[in-house]
């Protein structure tokens, strides 16, 4: 297929998943009955209004809590859509006001509301919270695709058709002196590349191999060489965490944004907070103060007033009005101001249509995350650039697609990973890692890199005291059942779980209590499935071992653990059955994310009889035999 045509079959896939994501939301929330949506998470009702104020950017904050199933586990999160209403009258869709979550704590919420002053029904009672769909996400990537589809003689045409490899990239020979540089030299020859390319380049970096840091000097260096930069990702997070990386490097970084879906460390780059430190602004909320008093004054005269209190309104609202006027145009002169003196600008992928970005174009474009960036969300940011560089890692966790066939035909297939197919040059790998132990590492190394990954000496060989670095526990023929939940349709493995927390507790007590909490090590409890997740939690809280270290370790799903790492790390696989089925664990990405987790120790638990019927799960286990890092769980007891 041709570059557009290509474009067309993605936009079609991009449809076809907002249809699936539209359907999952009427089906798991907008048409529950409101009890059962409470019981299962996806609402909170009854809420009460504990506290409002005016918060950055002066924008209005409530701050709601939650007044039963106070242990009720729910989907809600900062930085997502919601609705709150009141059902005092029978009829919440009437009256409901729309915000975004800032935090969730325990029984508490606090939400960014998109209104000026509170609603009258909030005082009434038998307020609820429920979760939105997101349509503008959709809506700027459609936008976006079909902006790149129509592009001709610019150069977003040249670059759609050099990312979808109907062109070759080009590269200059700019050679730079990195003598001094403290990176690796798989870093500075990837910095190197970044510099050198004109259309495209990317940074491949498999688990810590320092991606960030790289990525982060190749920012400065083009912030100064060109002045301004935009610097995206899909997540807010990876956004924020960028933000304070640059910021540490002395360059003005802008974040645009939702101040509601920043973290707290970011939010004084955030456009609301950068208005409120201007110099101009004092004189800005100035006007503003005076434009709500002539408005108070004007519409104190309700009803039954005369043609001279008439006049007076008039004349009231007609200043008011010219207020507002002049304090448009001192707002304007800010944000450009702010706009202007900023090195860098700092988005989500879909931030980049922030209506204060319209018509601006960049030299370069980076976009980090891009593993896990749906193609048609990097068009936004892309349609501004002369050259984009991607950073991240295709073996790591892919996007998250709710439609199984839109992601069957594609839509799981990132830009970047199509730019690596196509072995244009445009990609560098770091092959120098800091996290694991080399045994820890060798099999991913092998198996997703080309066994060019290699262990740093200052983590080459360490290890927790007296343990050995990795261990594959073979619960074969144990009679180990995985179980489905008929109404989450998640899995779980008791008998393995319990297996999996004895051999920790050993783990542990081996190790020294006192020595683990003298050290603070760290321990991941990592499973693909939420069901597994909640029965080890529930098993470990009867566990007076863990409990003692319980500070010090996590259990959640392989997707919560992207990006972070611990001294030790146990992955329970779960799947345990006559037929092989290996469920979504035949997404070996996953746990090529698990694995990486551990610096210092591996456990792994599972069924050879069932992982050993996929050919990725089969060679794992034959590595760790041929390693010596295989027992069968009968040795155990």
């Amino acid at each position: 297929m041709s570059a557009r045509e290509q474009l067309q079959h993605t936009l079609q896939l991009l449809q076809q998943e907002r249809q699936a994501d539209l359907e999952q939301y009427r089906q798991k929330i907008l048409l529950l009955p409101l009890h059962r949506k409470t019981k299962e998470g996806k609402c909170w009702y009854p809420v009460r209004l504990r506290s409002h104020h005016i918060g950055t950017g002066e924008r209005l904050i409530v701050e709601l809590e939650r007044t039963r199933e106070l242990d009720q586990p729910h989907i809600f999160g900062s930085g997502k859509l919601v609705s709150i209403f009141c059902n005092a009258n029978g009829t919440p869709e009437k009256q409901s006001a729309g915000g975004v979550i800032n935090y969730v704590r325990d029984n508490m919420m606090t939400v960014t509301l998109h209104a000026d002053e509170l609603p009258d029904w909030i005082e009434e009672g038998l307020l609820g919270v429920d979760l939105m769909f997101d349509e503008t996400s959709y809506r700027e990537m459609e936008f976006a695709m079909k902006a790149i589809i129509k592009a001709e003689d610019n150069r977003s045409a040249v670059l759609r058709e050099i990312l979808l490899g109907e062109e070759k990239p080009q590269f200059n020979v700019t050679k730079l002196d990195l003598s001094a540089s403290p990176l690796n030299d798989s870093q500075k020859t990837a910095l190197q590349k970044m510099v050198q390319a004109q259309d495209v380049g990317i940074i491949h970096g498999p688990p810590g191999t320092g991606k960030t840091t790289t990525l982060v000097q190749a920012i400065v260096l083009a912030a100064h060489e060109e002045k301004q930069v935009l610097v995206t990702a899909p997540s807010n997070a990876a956004v924020d965490l960028l933000a304070d990386k640059l910021s540490d490097q002395g360059l003005r970084v802008l974040r645009i944004g939702h101040p509601a879906r920043v973290t707290e460390q970011s939010l004084s780059k955030t456009l609301d907070a950068r208005i409120a430190q201007h110099r101009d602004y004092s004189e800005l909320r100035s006007l503003r103060k005076r434009i709500e008093q002539l408005r108070d004054m004007a519409f104190k005269y309700k009803r039954k007033y005369g043609w001279a209190e008439k006049e007076q309104r008039r004349m009231l609202l007609e200043e008011a009005k010219v207020a507002k006027a002049d304090a448009d145009v001192l707002e304007f002169y800010i944000v450009n101001d702010l706009l202007q003196n900023s090195d860098v600008i700092t988005c989500t992928l879909v931030g980049a249509s922030h209506p204060l970005l319209k018509g601006k174009r960049w030299k370069t474009v980076f976009i980090d995350e891009a593993a896990q960036a749906l193609e048609p969300a990097c068009w936004i940011a892309i349609q501004k650039a002369e050259r984009v560089i991607f950073a991240g890692d295709h073996q790591q966790l892919p996007p998250t697609i709710k439609s199984a066939e839109a992601a069957r035909q594609g839509l799981a297939t990132t830009l970047m990973e199509k730019c690596i197919a196509q072995k244009n040059h445009a990609a560098a790998m770091l092959g120098i890692q800091y996290r694991m132990h080399e045994a820890i590492m060798n099999f991913s190394s092998q198996y997703f890199y080309q066994g060019q990954l290699h262990a740093h000496e200052s983590v080459r060989s360490h290890h927790l005291p007296g343990q050995p670095p990795v261990l594959f526990v073979d619960t074969a023929g144990c009679g180990f059942a995985e179980w489905q939940d008929p109404e989450t349709l998640s899995r779980n493995n008791k008998e393995e779980g319990r297996l999996l927390l004895k051999m920790i507790e050993n783990l542990i007590e081996q190790v020294g209590i006192d020595v683990w909490l003298d050290k603070c090590y760290t321990l991941g409890i990592i499973t693909p499935y939420s069901a597994q997740v909640e029965f080890l939690r529930q098993e470990a809280e009867n566990s007076p071992t863990l409990g003692a270290i319980a500070h010090l370790a996590t259990i959640n799903t392989v997707d919560a653990f992207q990006g972070q790492e611990r001294d030790a790390i146990a992955v329970s696989f779960v799947r345990s059955n006559d037929t092989g089925e290996v469920g979504f664990l035949a997404d070996i990405r996953r746990t090529n994310v698990a694995m990486t987790r551990a610096r210092k120790k591996l456990i792994l638990v599972g069924d050879s009889a069932t992982l050993g019927a996929h050919p990725f799960y089969l060679e794992l286990i034959n590595h760790m035999q041929q390693q010596g890092n295989y027992k069968s769980a009968f040795e155990l007891s």
